[in-house]
């Protein structure tokens, strides 16, 4: 658990119909605690996560070894594929503006427009 780095890392998190089902079977009845928890209800350690799980996966798939911040730039590289707008993208990943036309650009404030941009895009991959 961390501050949040910046105040565009506090906002709202668009789901497409596939992630939010499999958030919501992952989560089952609970209501609180975190997403994804030790057995004992404490947050898992990245460390453990990434040697216990991620990285034995992706040798078995014959992908180099990589951490977290690999997810980040797919979903940054399939966003801009699938021609989401950059403030869109921006709002997304909780980036700050970057020029004087995203002041003009109320999209992202648009709950609805968000939501069926997220829905559109979805997850990039399936799984079967």
């Amino acid at each position: 658990m961390q501050s949040p780095k910046s105040r565009n890392a506090l906002r709202k998190v668009d789901l497409c119909t596939d992630v939010a089902v499999m958030l919501g079977q992952h989560l089952g009845t609970r209501s609180g605690g975190y997403v994804f928890q030790a057995r004992n209800g404490s947050p898992i350690q990245q460390s453990n996560l990434l040697s216990r799980d991620l990285h034995p996966i992706l040798e078995e798939l014959g992908i180099p070894k990589c951490g977290f911040h690999a997810f980040r730039r797919f979903r940054a590289s399939h966003l801009r594929k699938s021609r989401i707008p950059e403030s869109l993208i921006r709002f997304w990943l909780g980036h700050s503006t970057t020029s004087i036309t995203d002041l003009y650009d109320k999209s992202c404030e648009d709950d609805s427009y968000r939501q069926a941009e997220a829905e559109r895009v979805g997850m990039g991959f399936s799984i079967d």
